[in-house]
């Protein structure tokens, strides 16, 4: 019994509270009709164009101001994890030519920032690693092995957008890279070890000045940067080495020592609600050695959200470094796969 009278009581509750907004509604619809008659009534003599100027400059005083966030302070940390995967397959009989193929790129990309008053610590951390599988092939072959750990510190200047900074980078790989070559004997793949972790590694450190608007826009500039370059030496002791051939190291050293100027800057924004554009843009100018040939590192991030847990993306980056090579080195990726925020 004290059931059928509770759901009653709901019922007619629900009713009333129906009946209100029903109220309110009409009673807010009678305003607006009123107002508009009111506003046509004196709009009905002066010019079109001298009333739709006067409706906007009303409009912007009376429309309210989007309230603006302030920046947390504390520690923010946001992730982004994604993985891509590629497959290729072709039949005996398939006559247009193709090797089947299996592929696989994982990113993983990880900032926690902390902020108190004008002091503020930034890090980030992002790793890529990338392998393809080809139908016949004994070795498989990497399409992507980055990682890059970058720490900024900085204390805001006064009420401006500058200052004064202090950041750490360090740059390297997880796996083996390697050189591969046709025997002219056998005429089998092989392949030939030209890296691998913390050979070749970067190191930069230096003061400077940040200039920034948010952690989607800024530039930092750090004229007195100090950069080590690290090697494993069994790659500057084989024979007929020549200085400055690895990475720049001399015969039978393991470091090389720099020292120069650095910017670095990071814009990124949104096309749309699910499209996001990401320039990084890096420059290291040697003081000590050939100033003016300029390292340069240029990353564009294109990221489309297709729905929660899926995205496509494109990746291009342009490296240019006369210590490895003379000529610019290219890579792009480009795929779709799963992609966890966290």
């Amino acid at each position: 019994m004290k059931s059928v009278l509770l759901v009653i009581l709901i019922f007619f509750s629900t009713l009333k509270i129906i009946a209100q907004d029903k109220k309110d509604q009409t009673a807010n619809d009678s305003i607006k009709n009123a107002l508009k008659i009111s506003i046509k009534d004196l709009i009905k003599k002066t010019p079109r164009d001298i009333n739709v100027a006067a409706l906007r400059d009303l409009l912007k005083e009376i429309r309210p101001k989007p309230k603006k966030e302030e920046e947390k302070e504390g520690w923010r940390s946001n992730g982004d994890f994604s993985l891509v995967f590629n497959q290729s397959a072709f039949n005996f009989d398939w006559q247009g030519g193709g090797t089947s193929n299996v592929s696989g790129n994982s990113s993983i990309d990880y900032n926690f920032n902390y902020k108190k008053n004008s002091f503020s610590w930034s890090n980030k951390i992002k790793a890529d690693y990338g392998l393809s599988f080809l139908k016949g092939e004994d070795f498989t072959r990497k399409t992507d092995d980055r990682i890059e750990i970058d720490m900024r510190i900085g204390q805001r200047i006064g009420k401006s957008k500058w200052n004064y900074s202090f950041f750490v980078n360090f740059l390297s790989q997880f796996d083996k890279g390697f050189r591969f070559e046709v025997d002219p004997e056998t005429e089998e793949t092989i392949r030939i070890e030209e890296t691998h972790f913390f050979s070749p590694a970067f190191i930069q450190a230096g003061p400077g000045f940040l200039w920034k608007k948010s952690d989607d826009l800024n530039v930092n500039i750090a004229p007195v940067t100090s950069r080590m370059i690290f090697v494993d030496k069994e790659f500057t002791n084989v024979e007929g080495y020549v200085d400055g051939d690895y990475f720049g190291v001399d015969t039978g050293e393991s470091t090389r020592f720099e020292f120069g100027g650095a910017i670095a800057a990071n814009i990124k924004f949104s096309v749309s609600e699910n499209f996001t554009v990401e320039n990084i843009l890096n420059l290291y100018s040697n003081y000590i050695e050939d100033p003016a040939n300029i390292d340069l590192d240029y990353t564009l991030n294109l990221n489309l959200q297709v729905n929660r847990y899926i995205s496509s993306s494109f990746i291009f980056q342009s490296i240019y470094d006369d210590n490895a090579t003379s000529a610019f080195q290219i890579r792009q990726v480009l795929g779709i796969g799963l992609d966890y925020k966290f």
